[in-house]
């Protein structure tokens, strides 16, 4: 099935002014249809779980839907999911929660391809347990150097922290293969799928991971964090948190306090929306199409950071253009009509560090774009660089 863009744009509000939004790593718009469902949350299922009345019942059948919605979504079963605040508060908290499991001495691998929300948490746990945090590296064409990842393994190797894809550049890892390194090893795998999420499908079975976490806003959903993790992994762990969530089952005991019961309605609208499409298999396709496009309509004095192709990686594209400023570059696109990002690091300290790449812009691709909106904006980057 392929994607109809008509049908898709139709159903953004956002998306009629004639602002061209080329920022989806740092969050997507939201199609009306999430508005509406969590507006209709807190109108008629706002309160809490456990009363003996209607609306409790409400919000308790809509907790079971939304667990269903996101073990869907990734491929796992609804007692594996865990809701929370964003993927990095969610993995601050399981990182404390594994924790407990380790010893002084104990060893955890992230890349430099990881956003620093796969790499603070383990930095912070370090310290507090006297850990070891090793960083594997990538190659010169930016993929992740699997023959390092298995130099870096030892018999104190607990977890593999790891992206699907690169926040940053957009470049993607064997998410199955690192898991199979991983577990022939002894340790978990434990990835990050926040920028892979909104571009191709996930199912975790086939990855082989353990843990798994994604954030909703990234694919057109709420501010929802959403981790997946084993079911025997969370029947060995014990939670950090109130006393009573322990008479919980699976991953609702690691959930703190109240969830946010009308973002859950927006996580299943948002689902909804993205299946009406066709799935992400058609999403793919089409956001390849415009990648293609917009690395052949760059301006010759453009330098994309990272895959020089549509291959390898997700639609999201590093540039920049020597002796021009990026920042200045973005404030002058917004004034046109044009939404892009200009930054350094983009929470890729790791990344940053080993290429080096100064200021740049950060064009995010997403299916709601239209082949031209991709071409003014090449045109404007070829208008800017003249002036």
């Amino acid at each position: 099935m392929s994607l109809s863009l008509n049908e898709c744009r139709s159903q953004f509000a956002s998306l009629g002014s004639g602002f061209a939004y080329f920022d989806s790593p740092g969050g997507t718009q939201t199609p009306d249809r999430v508005r509406t469902a969590i507006a209709d949350a807190l109108q008629s299922a706002s309160g809490n779980t456990g009363a003996p009345y209607a609306t409790s019942t409400r919000i308790g059948d809509l907790v079971s839907a939304a667990r269903l919605t996101a073990a869907g979504f990734l491929g796992g079963t609804p007692n594996e999911i865990i809701f929370g605040g964003s993927m990095t508060s969610l993995n601050f908290m399981l990182s404390r929660v594994v924790g407990r499991t380790l010893e002084a001495g104990d060893e955890i691998l992230v890349t430099r391809l990881d956003h620093d929300a796969n790499v603070a948490p383990w930095l912070e746990l370090a310290c507090e347990r006297n850990l070891v945090v090793r960083t594997v590296d990538i190659n010169d064409d930016t993929t992740l150097n699997y023959d390092d990842l298995r130099r870096q393994l030892t018999s104190r190797t607990r977890i593999v922290a790891f992206p699907l894809a690169s926040n940053a550049i957009g470049t993607t890892v064997n998410g199955s293969e690192v898991s199979r390194i991983a577990h022939d090893a002894g340790a978990l795998s434990w990835a990050d799928a926040v920028q892979f999420a909104p571009h191709a499908p996930i199912d975790v079975r086939s990855l082989g991971v353990d843990v798994l976490l994604c954030s909703a806003y990234k694919f057109c959903g709420p501010h929802l964090g959403i981790a997946y993790v084993r079911a025997s992994l969370l029947d060995s762990w014990t939670p950090i948190n109130a006393r009573p969530a322990a008479a919980y089952e699976h991953g609702r005991r690691f959930e703190r306090g109240t969830l946010p019961f009308e973002s859950l309605a927006g996580l299943i609208a948002a689902v909804e929306y993205l299946r009406s499409l066709g799935g992400l298999e058609a999403i793919a396709a089409w956001e390849e199409q415009l990648g293609r496009r917009l690395l052949l309509a760059l301006p010759e004095a453009a330098r994309v950071v990272g895959m020089p192709t549509t291959s390898g990686r997700v639609p999201t594209f590093l540039v920049t253009f020597p002796g021009i400023s990026a920042h200045r570059m973005s404030e002058q696109l917004g004034g046109r009509g044009f939404g892009v990002w200009s930054g350094e690091a983009f929470y890729a300290l790791g990344l940053h560090d080993r290429l080096r790449w100064g200021e740049a812009l950060r064009i995010g691709l997403i299916h709601y774009n239209t082949e031209d909106e991709v071409d003014r904006l090449a045109t404007c980057l070829e208008e800017l660089v003249r002036q």
